[in-house]
């Protein structure tokens, strides 16, 4: 089951966790609100939970343009 984290604007893949058994306390996951957890984790019918997060690039592009905060995606 491994858990892959892309970018939720640009989809670029962050990283990878190839565990089998993995805590979602330490990964934070608990820490989610329900309505958290819906729009940022999706199971795969591959088998692979992915994580919506963000990239370094869209974080500076975000700080660089505030505005962009405001849209689901700004990155086609």
């Amino acid at each position: 089951m491994p858990i892959v984290y892309k970018c939720r604007h640009c989809g670029q893949e962050i990283g990878k966790l190839n565990q089998q058994m993995v805590d979602t306390s330490m990964l934070g996951l608990d820490q989610l609100s329900s309505e958290e957890k819906r729009d940022m984790i999706s199971y795969e019918s591959n088998g692979d939970v992915t994580i919506k997060s963000i990239c370094e690039s869209c974080e500076e592009s975000l700080g660089s343009h505030p505005q962009y905060h405001e849209l689901d995606y700004f990155i086609q």
